[in-house]
This record gives structure tokens, sequence and C-alpha cells, in this order.
């Protein structure tokens, strides 16, 4: 986890015919971490899908070091499959042993709910559900799209806690929201201020 790096130099991002921000620059080593913010609809997902490599760069480039791992609105755990069963489908795909999923199961204070089947699951406790499966691939670089959606005060609290080991334990984190989070992040990039008209007005 120590190698994980992640470096945007002049980014921009092309959806729908749209430009949705430009010269996006951000870099962070070991123990970084960055919040993006901004309203709906001004990039931030995308911003995150580019930095994962799921969505091209219009211009700019994009390099990382180390294993990604990402939660975004989409659950991707087998809705009938007890919990602890859906997550070890996708830990075994990142070769994590029990104990990491064990680990990642009792962050998120899942572990009285591992035999519940999926579907049984409350909003937050899916929620956690997701960053449990994020905590267990054993990722250096963790990209959350809305982590505090549908979650209460005390899982905000267990989200904080595990970025905060991640970090301390040489990992990258990049956020997106739109509300606040208990997450130090040194780095925040409002993206309102990358859009095109933003960009230009500051020129």
């Amino acid at each position: 986890m120590n190698g994980a790096a992640l470096r945007l130099t002049d980014v921009a991002c092309l959806r729908g015919g749209r430009m949705l921000f430009r010269g996006v620059d951000l870099k962070l080593e070991p123990g970084g971490g960055a919040l993006l913010t901004g309203p709906n609809g001004v990039g931030k997902s995308s911003l995150l899908r580019v930095c994962a490599g799921l969505l091209p760069a219009f211009a700019g480039t994009v390099e990382r070091s180390g294993d990604i791992a990402m939660s975004d609105e989409r659950l991707a755990l087998d809705m009938e499959a007890p919990l602890a069963k859906a997550l070890d489908f996708w830990a075994r795909l990142d070769r994590a042993g029990p104990d990491r999923l064990a680990a990642a199961l009792a962050a998120m204070a899942l572990t009285p709910l591992a035999q519940v089947p999926v579907r049984m699951l409350s909003t937050g406790q899916r929620k956690r559900a997701m960053l449990a499966r994020v905590i267990a691939s054993g990722a250096g670089i963790w990209l959350l799209d809305e982590p505090g959606n549908g979650l209460d005060t005390a899982s905000l609290a267990l989200l904080g806690r595990a970025v905060a080991d991640h970090l301390a334990a040489g990992g990258i984190v990049v956020a997106a929201s739109h509300q606040p989070l208990p997450i130090a992040a040194p780095v925040t990039l409002a993206l309102t201020d990358y859009r095109p008209d933003a960009v230009d007005q500051a020129a």
C-alpha cells in the first residue's frame, strides 16, 4: 500500500457533448486525501471515474500506482446471498483472506448482520456494506462517491475512522460529496472552480 499514488495533470472531462470541467490538477502520495465538492451535476462522479480509469479524460493525463477500490451508487452485491457471502465474492476476486473480510465487517459494525440476506438490509446498512467491500479489497486507492449518503451520525463516525486508518496505513482516499464528511482531506477541489466558464474568467 505504501506505493499508492495518484496524479492528475490538467485533466478535462467531456460528457454528452458538454465540458464538465477542465484544468484539474491533483497529486496524492501515500497518506494523502482529497475531497471533491460541488452541487450535483458538476462532475464529481465523472472525475472519480476518470481517476479509476473507467472514463477517459478528454484532455490531460492521469497517473496511478496501486490497486483501486470504488464505491458509488451501485450496490454490486448479490441481493439474495447472506451479506458475508456476498462480500466474500468480491474479497476472493481481490485476493483478500477471511481475516481482512472479518475486519471490514467489524469496521462498519456489520458483523451481527453477516448472515442476513442483502435484500433485507436497510439503506444505511447497504451503504455500510459497500464501504466494507472497499475496506476488504486491500486496495491502496479508495474512490468514494457520496459515501455519507444514507448514513446516520454513528455510521458517519465509522466511515471517518475507517478512512483515517486507511490514510495512516499509507493509503489514498478521494471522496466526492455535496455534504460535510468526517474525513481529513488536506486537499479540497471545488469543481465549480473548474467549469469552462470559471476557468475562462480566471484567465
